[in-house]
């Protein structure tokens, strides 16, 4: 190996590596490893930088115990008149050597760094053991310094290789030209421009045979040949005309692209975050390999007064016990750095490991955080309330079971619905020609019986709405289906489908149930909105409750007062809490305002407001009223979010510092979990039958980008190569 070193004429190199456990703000450490003197010797090096020689030097201090204290003279100057030094005998001070204001001698920091083999030093140890302090004899320098070969000189070669990576052995070895270098940038750029693609549209990466052979290499490969075939660019570097061992296109390297595409898409969600406060909302779901996933959603409001909510990752839970979450959950903020102190609010679905009240996982996070107050997801709540009511009133009860055989029978083969379509076309040109019907883009368009959920409650209005549009050809079918069915159960079936559905008691209990779940409908969908705040929602379900109570007192007494139900399950807006946010809303000219209620609210926050801080918002709440009601900026507002925004805009939410905490705080509280569950709806399209033994990571990796794709799209293509690069040592350099 040294006679393979001395024919090529590189001198080994010392390695660098940045330890990323010590990265701050004002400082990074860097340790220096196999030294040619010392293979096995590790050195620290603080706040790496292209002036390498500072940096060996500190290095040079902490070596060991063995090393004299040094200073490089130009950079401080001594007082101290014991010395014998005088840097005026020097004309140009030599830029390697060090000396120790303790022992008053010199040394040569590059031989001490690289020793070199003493016998073959000229000089002698003095410049690297005893130290040299006869400065009498200057001469004694150029001798240490020696010839163009000498070991000194040697020595100062291995000293310049720190001071870039370009030099370093490994990387010598892999050195390649510039247009080497570009052609490993062309092709990584293309490997990421699939990816990109691929993970947008949620679509799979590898194909059955990805063989020479193949007819269908999969997606990736794939659009990577369609990209080669269309940019000649692309083509001259990728697939055939790409080194052998250096294409890019393993599964190992996508995985790692889209690791470091998710990667970065995380980093700017948690950058975003900053230190601004923020709540937490998780759901529970099995895969389509029934193994149970956990997702969690961050909300919080940014910088310019929007409320946001961001999916941050899926995480596979062996047990679905509160304590297994929490422990998941802590170990979820310690990746991503993020501080149990900054959480403010946590949405759940209302099951029972999650809101118990001693030991679900609410109770268990609010020991860490007491601020961190439980939120009912207020469509759920909704869901829970219709359910109770249908289960309540027979008539309802009976209507639904009606409903779903109806659903059942009709949609039983593709013939039958077939016929359906068939005979609603009719109708609806008929409808058409009598002017019935008026025509238009997208009206009227071609539709089939919906299948209602179990527990979405939306749903069953999307079916009975589309059993009122479709009526008369429905029963039509079951016409066909009781004269010619294949069987006297499905023949009995249809007649007694007919008999059910021309009842007064089924047409009257379906114009009565669309009406209701119309009105929860729109409910349900507000709930729904990510941006949607808790004041407002608040104000949407007393609506709600005044359009049933009307219904109520127009002589449904019988059927409607099980709705009840509504107030029972909403009790959350009687909370102290929720009343005291209410006087945030800025509606009618801040109508609601309460300055005492308000102080109460900031006090349910002792973690946000000191007693000193109480104070002054007093004040400045009869300030800013003022100022708000005064102002035609801030007029015609209808949501805390609007105001969010305008305070902003405005520049408000700093002369009002307290207020728009307060503002964030009850922005910050979760309203419904829909965009968890919307979550899972993305993980039932990347994990379907076909694609059921995705990892954990390779999902997780999937989902992030999916998901939050508009996060993504700002992201650029040198971010993730730089990510990749930094992930593991690569054969190419960037």
């Amino acid at each position: 190996m040294d006679r393979f070193f001395k024919k090529i004429s590189v001198p080994p190199s010392p390695v660098i590596e940045k330890n990323d456990d010590t990265q701050g703000q004002h400082s990074t450490e860097f340790i220096l490893s196999n030294l040619p003197s010392d293979p096995g010797k590790r050195i620290r090096i603080l706040d790496y930088n292209p002036n390498i020689r500072d940096q060996v030097r500190r290095a040079y201090v902490l070596a060991g115990p063995q090393q004299p204290k040094t200073h490089n003279f130009p950079y401080k100057k001594y007082r101290d008149t014991q010395r014998r030094f005088n840097p005026a005998w020097f004309d140009d001070f030599p830029t390697w050597l060090e000396y120790s204001v303790e022992k008053d001698v010199a040394f040569c920091l590059c031989c001490y760094l690289f020793k070199p083999n003493i016998g073959e030093q000229a000089g002698g140890d003095f410049f690297v053991g005893e130290g040299f302090s006869n400065w009498k004899k200057k001469e004694r320098l150029l001798t240490h310094i020696g010839g163009v070969n000498s070991a000194h000189n040697q020595a100062w070669s291995n000293f310049e290789a720190l001071r870039s990576q370009k030099q370093h052995i490994q990387s010598f070895f892999s050195k390649t030209h510039d247009e080497a270098r570009i052609q490993y940038r062309a092709r990584l750029n293309a490997s990421i421009d699939c990816c990109r693609f691929l993970l947008r549209q949620g679509l799979a990466f590898r194909g059955n045979d990805e063989s020479e052979h193949s007819s269908n290499h999969g997606n990736f490969l794939e659009l990577l040949q369609f990209l080669a075939d269309h940019n000649e660019d692309v083509k001259a570097v990728t697939l055939k005309n790409a080194p052998e061992n250096h294409k890019l296109t393993s599964p190992d390297i996508q995985k790692d692209i889209v690791n470091a595409c998710a990667t970065e898409t995380i980093k700017t969600i948690i950058k975003d975050i900053g230190t601004s406060l923020f709540s937490i909302l998780i759901d529970e779901s099995r895969d389509v390999s029934t193994k149970e996933q956990m997702a969690i959603v961050l909300r919080y409001v940014d910088k310019n007064g929007h409320v946001v909510e961001r999916f941050i990752g899926i995480e596979h839970v062996t047990s679905t016990a509160a304590r297994s979450l929490k422990e998941t959950i802590d170990e979820v903020f310690s990746r991503h750095k993020l501080s149990m102190s900054r959480l403010r609010g946590q949405g759940y679905d209302g099951a029972s490991n999650m809101q118990g009240e001693f030991n679900g996982l609410k109770a268990l996070i609010m020991k860490d955080s007491g601020c961190a107050y439980y939120i009912h997801c207020f469509a759920h709540q909704l869901q829970l309330a219709l359910v109770a009511v249908a289960k309540k009133n027979i008539q309802i009860e009976s209507l639904f079971s009606i409903v779903t055989i109806l659903v059942n029978v009709v949609g039983a083969s593709s013939k039958r619905c077939d016929l359906l379509r068939e005979n609603q076309s009719i109708a609806v040109i008929k409808a058409l020609n009598s002017g019935e019907f008026t025509s238009g883009k997208g009206k009227n368009q071609e539709t089939t019986l919906k299948r209602a959920g179990e527990t979405r409650w939306g749903s069953h209005f999307g079916t009975l709405v589309s059993i009122m549009t479709m009526f008369s050809s429905i029963l039509d079918v079951l016409e066909v289906i009781a004269d010619d069915g294949v069987s006297s159960q499905q023949r009995c079936e249809a007649n007694n489908l007919l008999d059910s559905m021309q009842s007064f008691d089924f047409v009257f209990n379906l114009h009565l149930m669309k009406d209701i779940l119309g009105i929860t409908n729109e409910l349900s969908q507000a709930l729904q909105r990510k941006d949607q705040d808790i004041v407002n929602a608040m104000k949407l379900v007393g609506v709600c409750k005044q359009r049933l109570e009307i219904m109520r007192k127009s002589g449904w007494d019988s059927l409607l007062s099980e709705l009840q139900e509504l107030n029972n399950r909403f009790n959350e807006t009687n909370t102290e809490l929720l009343l005291c946010l209410a006087c945030l809303c800025p509606t009618d000219s801040f109508s609601a305002f309460d300055s005492q209620k308000l102080l109460r609210l900031a006090q349910f926050y002792p973690k946000d407001f000191s007693m000193n801080e109480l104070v002054i918002l007093k004040i400045q709440l009869e300030t800013y009223i003022m100022d708000m009601r005064s102002s035609i900026e801030f007029s015609g507002l209808k949501e805390i979010g609007d105001l969010a925004k305008k305070m902003v805009q405005c520049k408000k939410h700093k002369v009002y510092s307290l207020v728009y905490l307060l503002v964030t705080l009850a922005l910050t509280l979760p309203v419904a979990t829909a965009t968890v569950e919307r979550a899972f709806l993305a993980m039932k399209i990347l994990k379907n039958r076909l694609r059921n033994r995705m990892g954990d990571q390779w999902m997780n990796d999937n989902m992030v980008i999916f998901i939050e794709r508009e996060i993504f799209d700002g992201i650029g293509n040198d971010v993730v190569m730089q990510r990749f690069q930094n992930m593991k040592t690569r054969r190419g350099i960037l």
